[in-house]
């Protein structure tokens, strides 16, 4: 059985529906945003907060697997001043997060520093040394979707250009279409009936799964939870049950499903590399979906979540 339309009235909904048009769009702007983005064979660390450190953690180990250099991803509050880096990359959506901005004030002159914005108005033009900027993908709604993931996409166009993307990783292209299906698919009853959800990821997905968790707390204050799938059977597994999921992002390992069906719950894996699955970005805007779904069922706001900012400063930024 199915449940919920493939677009809502919400904003957060008709920016959701637009990410398979922004993802070609971030993939079209590369030559002029690659001055900020890593060379070939440079140590990086890239750095975000929230939402942000989540595609960091994606983007780090697609990177690094496919051969583009050493690449390590931190919370900018967490960044350890004393290791030596050739560049830090920061996502910032805003341009005004605190913790980012001090981040790059600090990294000045002893590392090259780009960033990825979606407003070219605030301080993060100048604390960094290049900045990539994405203003097409940026959100009214409070709770990021389409400008996190069309930072992915341009980073693995990136990758793709530069003969780095890792293997098993479909090109960009494929992963627009698998977004428009995503976009166009009714959502299960057994997801928008469920009591919790359990996101699971392998590899670059990990970050993936993470994303997802944070998306259905902020708009639905949802009781979810998100691990590397194989660490799933070390604890995790305990809450699955009778209507409750768990979503795994990219390859199932082995024995997964049998060990999820054992305890009563649903499973959905629909990026197991099987040729009709999504591609895991793809199947990221499902979840994002999802989100709003519940949030709408509960009488919540999805475009105005509770006890949320656009942005965390907590003091005025340097200029």
């Amino acid at each position: 059985m199915t449940s919920s339309s493939p677009t809502g009235s919400s904003l957060t909904s008709a920016e959701i529906a637009s990410q398979p048009a922004v993802w070609r769009r971030a993939a079209e702007t590369l030559p002029r945003q690659a001055a900020a983005l890593p060379r070939r064979g440079e140590r990086v660390a890239v750095v975000g907060c929230g939402t942000s450190w989540f595609m960091a953690q994606s983007y780090a180990v697609l990177r690094e697997t496919g051969g583009h250099g050493e690449t390590d991803a931190y919370a900018a509050s967490e960044f350890p001043l004393g290791r030596r880096y050739d560049r830090v990359l920061a996502i910032t959506r805003s341009g005004t997060t605190t913790e980012v901005l001090d981040l790059l004030h600090r990294m000045k002159g002893t590392a090259a520093t780009g960033a990825v914005t979606a407003d070219p108005a605030t301080p993060v033009m100048r604390a960094a040394d290049a900045v990539a900027v994405l203003d097409f993908a940026d959100e009214e709604s409070v709770v990021q979707t389409r400008f996190a993931t069309a930072n992915l996409a341009l980073l693995r166009a990136h990758l793709e250009s530069e003969g780095a993307l890792p293997a098993g990783v479909r090109p960009l292209d494929a992963a627009i279409r698998d977004a428009e299906r995503a976009v166009a698919q009714p959502l299960d009853t057994a997801l928008t009936g469920a009591e919790q959800v359990t996101f699971l990821g392998t590899g670059w997905t990990c970050g993936l799964a993470l994303e997802a968790a944070l998306k259905m707390r902020e708009a639905a204050g949802a009781w979810t939870e998100a691990y590397p799938a194989m660490e799933y059977r070390h604890g995790p597994i305990s809450i699955t049950g009778p209507g409750r999921v768990a979503w795994a992002f990219g390859e199932l390992p082995e024995g997964l499903a049998g060990d999820v069906a054992r305890v009563g719950g649903a499973l959905v894996a629909d990026s197991t590399g099987t040729p009709a699955s999504l591609d895991p970005l793809a199947d990221l805007v499902r979840a994002q979906r999802l989100a709003v779904a519940l949030a709408e069922a509960r009488g919540y706001d999805p475009d105005r979540p509770r006890n949320l900012t656009r942005s965390v400063v907590l003091r005025d930024s340097r200029a």
